[in-house]
């Protein structure tokens, strides 16, 4: 005999059941659609904030696993989000959180998929008594299910994703969901308009939603098509006739045969005109094969006939162009103007080579503007010459021959000119352009054709310069970014440049916007960097030693494991950069704002950090020893294991810092009195360190003056009074 406690279980889940299937069958069919798509949602959501806070609160850190990789560029693609260039380190845990939480939703999907192909509910279904069959009463089944659920549920949302897509709300996701909401339910209304309660993707898949507690029967009979012997008729509980159970049961239809399709009766019936649109059909196919044919063998004939012309055209102006013609400037100048008109490869080589022979400058002015005129197709040409030129002259660099060094150097620097040219009228155009280990900087030898780089105020956006020289250039206002096709910015199809590993000493980048650009162990060794727009870019592992980077933007920039040592960073906005790992010693950062940054295990010993914002930045395992903190921002941030030692904190304010096995030997808290002597009285509160309500206890290395002032001041420490 059950107790009481099993009793009072038993009856509140039969009235809570009874409640709920007491509702009409829309609004529990609704309730139950809504729990599916919660249960799919927290299924994601969960494990996905656990890796995010299991990424913020631990120190290790591994390459992010090829599928969730796959899926991130998967998800940016599709909703236009902006690709993602940062670091693919995560923590261990959060590998696999992020991995549960793609895989997650999948494996709940299918199984609430297998249940309603098998049972007619899922579990949501079931507890709000709600039930899929087919007309004849019987689950709907693996193929039907699929057609309805993957199909017809997800029709709505395609149609909403078109609509965000070419309706000018790209990239906003919030349009996106405002779309999906509205087609959404505009499918379920459909069903308000059908007589059975149907909606859309119940009839694509040919299926109904009934009440999982009420008994159903498929009647047979001439019946008028509104009573169908092929629907499941409703039958109220009050209204139900006085009949034996045995005659509420489902019959199932006779079956019928097949019928022959329309146009094969139609063939049938009319042979003559089948056979003779059948003929004439094979006639017109022949005839556009034929047709066709010769189309082709005449283009191909008329191609090789091009070719040829070409070719002893090009054979042509070789032998005008060689050193033995006779032939004059003014004719020599005319043959290498036509060798740029002719659409053949050889013939930009050849213009490339002239490049690097020809000594008279008249002859070289020549093909500069023979080049230009060619387009971006002989940047490839371009590219292979210098590269070979950059090689030989490091060859000779240091053999006794000065006129062959000297040679080599005057050719190099014309395939530079020829490229910068380029660059410069082909601004703006230059996506996908490969300059990679192309060598556009200053040499290191005199030359008596000095190069300098100078492209001001161009729009490099796309290009690829990847391990290539732009030493000592200048690219004051350049613009390394800028909207795809759709002209919207932050989607998958903005033209970002990617300058990893290049070489940019003391290149000048004044204001120039390098916002998202891909800049891995990019060398910009006394570069300036004075108000230029970073924000985004992933300079992982990057020199920046010496550099001025005054009043830049450089929020979220990615600067893990790079070198900043003796930059200028004042007045830079570094808030939710990631400088994990990162070099800051002797470092001018006078006003830099670090708001919620990422500066653990990072080397800021003797920098002058007088007036910075670390508020909520997360500074764990920072050494700061030495270092001026005059003034600083540490509201809310995390100092575990960081290195205060004789660091200048006067005037800081630690208050809500997280100060625990915090190493504070040395540490200056305030303006020394002009005697040496136990502080008797409070100092200036104007030249002190704020630490009201600052926990001390687990700081290490304080002494008998620091704690003084701490129980002064408001702080907290076990040994105050």
């Amino acid at each position: 005999m059950a107790n009481s406690t099993v009793r009072r279980s038993v009856n509140r889940d039969r009235r809570v059941g009874q409640e709920s299937k007491s509702l009409p069958l829309v609004t529990r069919r609704f309730a139950a659609w809504t729990v599916e798509v919660s249960l799919i949602i927290t299924s994601a959501v969960v494990p996905f904030g656990l890796g995010v806070y299991t990424q913020l609160h631990t120190e290790g850190t591994q390459p992010i696993n090829p599928l969730l990789a796959t899926a991130k560029e998967v998800i940016a693609t599709t909703l236009a989000l902006p690709a993602d260039r940062r670091t693919q380190q995560i923590a261990p845990l959060t590998n696999w959180l992020w991995t549960g939480a793609l895989v997650a939703p999948i494996v709940l999907t299918s199984w609430q998929l297998y249940l309603l192909a098998k049972t007619g509910s899922t579990l949501p279904k079931r507890w709000f008594g709600v039930r899929v069959v087919t007309a004849a009463g019987n689950p709907p089944g693996m193929r039907r299910a699929l057609l309805r659920e993957a199909v017809g549920a997800w029709a709505p949302l395609l149609v909403a994703y078109v609509l965000w897509h070419y309706s000018g709300a790209v990239p906003s996701l919030g349009m996106l969901v405002g779309f999906s909401l509205i087609t959404v339910l505009g499918e379920g209304v459909s069903a308000r308009f059908n007589r059975y309660r149907r909606c859309w993707h119940d009839r694509l898949a040919g299926t109904y939603v009934v009440d999982a507690n009420r008994s159903y029967a498929a009647l047979l009979g001439n019946l008028r098509p509104a009573t169908s012997p092929l629907i499941p008729q409703y039958t109220p509980y009050a209204s139900r006739p006085l009949m034996p159970s045995a005659a509420m049961v489902t019959v199932v239809p006779p079956r019928k045969s097949p019928q022959k399709p329309y146009w094969w009766r139609w063939m049938r019936r009319n042979p003559g005109v089948a056979l003779l649109f059948v003929t004439l059909s094979s006639m017109a196919a022949v005839l556009g094969t034929l047709v066709g044919t010769q189309v082709y063998i005449q283009t191909q004939a008329n191609q090789r006939q091009l070719r040829q012309q070409n070719s002893q055209q090009f054979l042509a102006l070789v032998q005008k162009l060689s050193h033995n013609a006779p032939t004059t400037l003014q004719e020599r100048r005319k043959a290498i103007t036509a060798l740029g008109t002719l659409d053949d490869p050889q013939a930009l080589q050849m213009l490339v080579d002239l490049l690097g022979q020809e000594t008279d400058p008249l002859i070289l002015d020549t093909i500069q503007q023979t080049i230009a005129s060619t387009g971006l197709k002989v940047i490839p040409h371009l590219r292979r010459s210098n590269q070979s030129l950059a090689n030989a002259l490091d060859y000779v660099r240091y053999s006794s021959k000065p006129e062959e060094l000297t040679l080599h150097q005057q050719r190099l620097e014309a395939t530079q000119r020829a490229i910068a040219n380029l660059l410069i009228i082909y601004s703006g155009n230059l996506d996908r352009v490969d300059l990679s280990r192309t060598v556009l900087g200053e040499n290191l030898t005199d030359s008596a054709l000095p190069f300098s780089l100078f492209l001001d105020n161009v729009n490099l956006s796309g290009i690829q310069l990847r391990a290539a020289n732009l030493n000592q250039g200048s690219f004051r206002g350049t613009q390394w970014r800028s909207a795809g096709e759709d002209r919207r910015w932050n989607t998958t199809d903005d033209r970002i440049a990617d300058l990893s590993d290049t070489q940019l000493k003391a290149a000048n980048l004044t204001e120039a916007d390098l916002s998202r650009i891909l800049m891995h162990r990019v060398n910009l060794t006394h570069a300036i960097l004075n108000r230029a727009n970073l924000a985004g870019a992933n300079l992982f592992g990057a020199n920046l030693s010496s550099t001025q980077i005054v009043g830049a933007n450089l929020r979220d920039v990615v600067l893990e494991n790079a070198s900043l040592t003796g930059s200028d960073l004042a007045a830079t906005d570094l808030s939710r950069a990631n400088l994990q790992a990162a070099r800051l010693s002797r470092t001018n950062a006078l006003g830099t704002q670090m708001q919620y940054a990422n500066v653990t295990a990072s080397d800021w010993r003797g920098a002058d950090l007088s007036g910075a914002d670390f508020s909520h930045a997360n500074l764990k395992n920072a050494d700061l020893s030495d270092s001026r903190l005059s003034g600083v921002n540490f509201r809310n941030a995390q100092l575990q294991n960081t290195n205060l030692r004789n660091a200048d904190l006067r005037q800081a304010d630690l208050r809500g810092a997280q100060l625990i096995q915090t190493d504070m030997q040395g540490a200056i808290l305030f303006k020394s009195p002009s005697q040496e002597q136990f502080i008797q009285a409070p100092p200036e509160a104007t030249l002190s360190a704020i630490v009201e309500g600052v926990d001390f206890a687990n700081a290490q290395n304080l002494d008998a003056k620091q704690l003084a002032y701490i129980c002064t001041q408001g702080g907290r420490h076990p040994r105050c009074p």
